[in-house]
């Protein structure tokens, strides 16, 4: 038996998503590079590659990784590029966008031999957190002006437009891309290739993927361009759980259960959205709020109901918990770092990585 903790990644719950991406693959003639900012677990990439056009990074560090691990089309985005790694991002990337006009104009000489793009910003989002608003006021994510970014037209090829969040709601999608379309459209017209970023949750149960479909096969052929989505979420979204055994059971006027995991070392967002998070079915008669084990007051994962009273060494299963997890865990309080599994398509269970006492000590020194 494989200890506790780990996330296990379902190989057939990630090809349901990857079978929805190549529909709207084909129906719409737009690419889709996996975002590694929310899922950069490379041992599962062997199950995606086939589905999706390359990756789109946030960093060197990821941008190599999508390279190394992933292959295909490489888009390297950062907020900042530092002197010292311009050359090197070159060497990986098929695609470098910019964050503003003043790193566009500073490294314009050592981004010759590749494609260049900036990141526009449209002042609007469907993001319902400040935290994450790319649309925020005073944010520093992307160029606002049409005519700042007309100035440099002669100078890229193409823009990214990432101002989706969650967005399951296709209406708003096509509102917000028609005011992106009358605003900033002559602009538009004059590129080779525009990204609308990630954060639509095509994915989702219910979806009418074939109305996004015609929506970007519109937007493409109006506009002249080859269209990019980055998925993030979508690409991943109940793709997989993370595995935690019950430690100790107390009641504090709740029945609490103390598994050996973290909210803040293994499931981070949950603490910075203030969210709960999910096990299923949640139906029963016995109620437990379920706590992680680091000395965080507020390191809980939720309240749940379960058919049966919990028992220590019980197994707890918290879904969808491939986005943002893996790529945000960290070394808190030392709590041991969950192992990655892999579900293969027999059903047979893989573990592709182990953390250990070596790894903590050489992450600090």
């Amino acid at each position: 038996m494989i200890q506790t903790p780990f996330y296990l990644i379902d190989s057939a719950s990630l090809g349901r998503n990857m079978a929805i991406i190549d529909r709207l693959r084909a129906a719409s003639g737009a690419k889709a590079l996996l975002a590694l900012k929310c899922f950069a677990t490379w041992p599962a990439f062997d199950f995606m590659r086939d589905h999706m056009d390359g990756t789109t990074s946030s960093s060197l560090y990821e941008l190599r990784l999508g390279r190394e691990k992933f292959g295909k089309e490489t888009h390297a985005y950062s907020v900042a590029w530092p002197d010292h790694e311009i050359d090197e991002a070159v060497s990986y990337a098929d695609k470098i966008i910019f964050n503003s006009i003043g790193q566009l104009q500073r490294f314009k000489d050592r981004t010759g031999g590749i494609a260049r793009g900036l990141r526009l910003n449209p002042g609007i989002s469907t993001s319902g957190f400040d935290l994450a608003d790319p649309a925020r006021p005073f944010s520093r994510l992307g160029e606002w002006s049409a005519e700042k970014i007309e100035s440099v037209l002669p100078d890229i090829s193409g823009v990214m437009i990432h101002y989706n969040c969650e967005n399951a709601d296709f209406d708003l999608f096509n509102r917000q891309l028609a005011e992106i379309e009358g605003r900033f459209g002559a602009i538009l017209r004059r590129l080779d290739w525009v990204s609308l970023g990630g954060g639509i949750h095509f994915t989702g149960d219910g979806y009418p993927v074939e109305k996004l479909a015609a929506r970007l096969k519109d937007f493409a052929q109006r506009m002249g361009v080859q269209v990019y989505l980055e998925p993030g979420e979508a690409a991943i979204t109940r793709s997989a759980t993370l595995e935690v055994t019950v430690l100790d059971l107390l009641d504090n006027g709740k029945k609490l259960a103390i598994v050996d995991s973290s909210v803040e070392a293994h499931m981070l967002d949950l603490l910075i959205y203030r969210q709960s998070a999910k096990i299923e079915p949640d139906t029963g008669d016995h109620s437990y709020m379920i706590c992680g084990k680091s000395c965080l007051a507020g390191d809980i994962f939720g309240e749940f109901r379960f058919k049966e009273p919990l028992k220590v060494g019980d197994r707890l299963s918290v879904v969808d918990a491939a986005g943002y997890t893996m790529v945000k865990k960290n070394w808190f309080n030392g709590v041991k770092m969950p192992g990655i599994v892999l579900r293969d398509p027999d059903g047979s269970l893989r573990v592709a990585r182990e953390f250990g006492y070596a790894d903590y000590a050489s992450s600090l020194g």
